[in-house]
């Protein structure tokens, strides 16, 4: 294991009111907006990023939180450095303010910042419209950008706000209910959400995605694995679907359900 110095990307910033971050772009063609999981930008992100790009998209991937191209991985920087990793990512969250954490029915403050990224590199990249993926903190973010009708192919991997602390956070999203109902309506004329999540995920637990079928209907394709199918070599219990849980060998679940993901930007934006 070893960092990722990001040598195939370029680094910019995004400013939109009166806010800039730094987002790391690679490719051409239609845009796909990666939201990076906790604790940010990892080669297992960027890992996946490439293979969005490899379809003939643009990836751009916002630095919300973490050292981007960092690996968590103890044989990379070993466990103190995994710890300090985590820990420094977390501090920048609960500091920005910019994730609604806890609260439910809430869209998060960073959202119309992601909203105006997408609308700027659909102009820029040009297509039918712009892909977005949010994976952990960040996978309600994809669902919450499906508000503007550029984002015409949202995926939430893992989504995991609001942290799952009762029974009413269990089964909430962290998206406001106007902009829910606006959701709603794009996915009555055609829009389709995709999400995936391992079954005994504490962190994304049943009652989210059960909630939002019964929002969203057909609309919303959930993926749903079992715990068997989860990487045994990644960190922690069985999480991250596309990073750092997938086993990327033919056959596998994991891998038939990054397939699914990459054949909805196919379909969206390169038909």
């Amino acid at each position: 294991m070893a960092d990722d110095p990001l040598e195939d990307f370029t680094r910019e910033t995004f400013h939109d009111d009166g806010t800039d971050r730094p987002v790391w772009r690679s490719g051409t063609g239609p845009a796909v907006v990666v939201i990076a999981e906790f604790p940010g930008i990892t080669p297992e992100v960027t890992r996946f990023a490439r293979r969005v790009r490899d379809l003939g998209c643009t990836v751009v991937l916002p630095e919300l939180f973490g050292r981007a191209g960092r690996d968590v991985h103890p044989d990379a920087h070993g466990r103190l450095g995994t710890v300090a990793t985590g820990a420094r990512a977390a501090a920048r969250i609960c500091v920005s303010r910019e994730f609604s954490l806890f609260a439910t029915g809430r869209t998060s403050p960073v959202v119309p910042w992601l909203r105006a990224l997408a609308r700027h590199e659909h102009e820029r990249c040009g297509g039918p419209g712009v892909g977005a993926i949010g994976m952990c903190l960040t996978g309600g973010f994809a669902l919450a950008m499906a508000t503007d009708e550029v984002v015409v192919a949202p995926v939430l991997s893992q989504p995991s706000l609001p942290l799952a602390l009762g029974r009413r956070r269990s089964s909430g999203t962290d998206i406001s209910p106007s902009d829910l109902a606006v959701v709603e309506q794009r996915c009555a004329a055609g829009l389709q959400v995709l999400g995936l999540r391992f079954r005994s995920d504490r962190h994304c637990p049943d009652g989210r995605f059960a909630s939002l079928s019964a929002r969203l209907g057909d609309a919303f394709v959930a993926i749903e694995l079992r715990d068997e199918a989860a990487n045994p070599e990644g960190i922690g219990p069985p999480h991250s679907v596309l990073t750092e849980h997938l086993v990327d060998r033919e056959g596998a679940p994991t891998r038939a359900a990054l397939e699914q993901v990459l054949d909805l930007f196919r379909s969206k934006l390169l038909a």
